[in-house]
């Protein structure tokens, strides 16, 4: 199998790429010879998936975080065209964050992915589209994998890439929800819930953040959507409602520990299609990456990507 491996060298606070020579070594044992591509800027992921494919590349391996994850997806359609259905993407996780991988049951050393790849193991998985307004005020179109929150989930992460990811994944989100959640105030937000002809929810309520999850895990380790299953046809959509300040402190923990769905002020719903407008500025969190602003509508894309995974259809956590 013609294998095309795509590396962000500056994921993981720029460790991939001074430790990419001990890396390739490593990965070259497991899964045999392989192509390398490197990212040199934003965006860069998806068109070198895209060429890949279009030579005939049919296993992709992404090493980098949920960002260039979110990228690499993208580059497996041309609009809604798969580049290659039969295609597989695997990944040798190397982020701040490290979301995707938690779902997956993947762990973060060599010595935990790599097995995973060599066994090549493959479990179809749903997709979300997106449309939204990027922050030039056009509208976007573009594809995710684990999850796209709105609200105080868009200012989190422009709070952590307008910092230092030195002190690691939980920590550096951690610090950056922290400061978002004294600089953030509830937003009223008009949001449909919905699935075919049914409608789960239509009303505007003030909300602190609006999770559309197709994995489990978002912001470095928050277990925001512990039901999720990547390959239902459904999202998880789980709603923090007007939550105080000192609410978000005191209950943080449950987030992590993934038990606030019990709580007075959080909703979760199961939909295929999501639409949310506000009057005032909402960032979005795709994935990890800030790249726009509601109005947001999402559609799941069925089993849209073969992801190489050590899970099986009906288990996501190790």
């Amino acid at each position: 199998m013609k294998t095309l491996v795509v590396v962000n060298p500056n994921s993981a606070n720029g460790s991939t790429g001074r430790k990419w020579p001990q890396i390739r070594e490593q990965l070259m044992e497991s899964i045999g010879s392989f192509e390398e591509k490197f990212t040199a800027a934003t965006g860069h992921a998806t068109d070198l998936v895209r060429e890949g494919l279009a030579a005939g590349a049919r296993r992709i391996i992404c090493v980098g975080g949920d960002g260039t994850n979110n990228e690499v997806v993208n580059g497996f359609y041309d609009g809604d065209k798969p580049m290659s259905p039969e295609a597989v993407l695997g990944f040798v996780p190397r982020g701040t964050g490290g979301d995707l991988r938690k779902t997956l049951g993947i762990g973060k050393e060599l010595s935990s992915c790599l097995p995973v790849l060599a066994r090549g193991r493959v479990m179809p998985a749903d997709l979300g589209a997106v449309e939204f307004e990027d922050h030039r005020g056009q509208s976007v179109r573009r594809l995710f994998v684990n999850i796209t929150s709105f609200g105080i989930g868009g200012l989190v992460d422009k709070k952590v890439n307008e910092s230092s990811k030195a002190l690691g994944g939980k920590t550096s989100f951690f610090i950056g929800t922290l400061k978002a959640m004294f600089a953030y105030s509830n937003k009223l937000v008009n949001l449909k819930v919905s699935s075919g002809d049914e409608i789960a929810m239509e009303e505007a309520l003030r909300v602190n953040n609006v999770a559309v999850a197709n994995g489990q895990y978002f912001g470095g380790g928050m277990w925001v959507a512990p039901q999720a299953r990547m390959n239902d046809g459904l999202f998880d959509i789980v709603i923090l409602g007007d939550m105080t300040k000192r609410e978000m402190v005191f209950q943080a923990s449950r987030i992590y520990k993934g038990t606030h769905l019990a709580l007075e002020k959080v909703r979760m719903l199961r939909g295929s299609h999501v639409e949310a407008t506000c009057e005032e500025e909402v960032l979005i969190d795709m994935d990890g990456e800030q790249p726009g602003r509601l109005p947001i509508t999402l559609d799941v894309f069925p089993k849209a990507i073969r992801l190489i995974a050590p899970a099986g259809d009906e288990e996501y956590r190790a």
